[in-house]
């Protein structure tokens, strides 16, 4: 009789599946502003999913604090024109929100001018979806062990993979309605062309032999 764990080949399955499946959005990236210039950062985000930002001024200087100068302003907006998050003059902060509007967000940094001109480092870290839920906490609050956490998390992500499959086909489905269109109207704009085309072609033609008849050339 041969006896064999499952357990380990669980838990390999899973992890496979969760890196096969996984799909969150985060984009963590690191770069220079310099003074009385403006640096925005875009990111497409469905309606009803989580969103979480962090960003600070880099200081090169271990050991000893960050000038006043190396401050940011940070403004967080939606495509329709709706702040979700500011920030003046800060040297650190973050926003987390829910997305009421589905579409493209922009957080844009600028510093103030300075003189001299100054160029500070901000990193910032942007997390949506899956990526921006804090797991840790979950663990905690529910004492769920290893295996129920990583089924959560494997759960979490089928449903958002699930709803973004249908984000995309709506988004598909309304490219080929107006793909649709934009043959439609050109089909009959190019028809009217011929007709005046065609016009213009008979006047002109009326017009040549009334010409002619006239000086009795025909």
């Amino acid at each position: 009789m041969i006896c064999s764990n499952p357990k380990p080949l669980l838990h390999l399955s899973l992890l496979l599946l969760s890196l096969l499946f996984s799909s969150p959005r985060i984009e963590s990236l690191r770069f220079d502003l310099q003074s009385s210039h403006t640096k925005c950062i875009s990111e497409e985000i469905k309606s009803n999913s989580m969103t979480v930002g962090k960003y600070s001024v880099v200081n090169h200087n271990d050991g000893y604090p960050l000038p006043d100068s190396h401050r940011v302003t940070v403004r967080v907006t939606s495509s329709y024109g709706n702040n979700y998050h500011y920030g003046e003059k800060v040297q650190q902060g973050g926003f987390a929100f829910v997305a009421v509007e589905a579409g493209d967000y922009m957080t844009c940094f600028w510093a103030a001018d300075a003189n001299p001109s100054t160029t500070m480092t901000v990193d910032f870290e942007w997390k949506t979806g899956v990526a921006a839920k804090d797991w840790s906490n979950v663990a905690k609050k529910g004492q769920v062990d290893v295996m129920e956490l990583e089924l959560k998390k494997l759960y979490e992500t089928v449903s958002s993979i699930h709803d973004e499959m249908f984000y995309l086909r709506g988004r598909e489905e309304e490219m080929q309605e107006l793909n649709r269109t934009t043959n439609t109207r050109m089909f009959w704009l190019s028809l009217l062309s011929l007709i005046v085309c065609l016009s213009v072609a008979g006047l002109q033609l009326w017009h040549l032999k009334s010409f002619f008849e006239k000086k009795k050339l025909i």
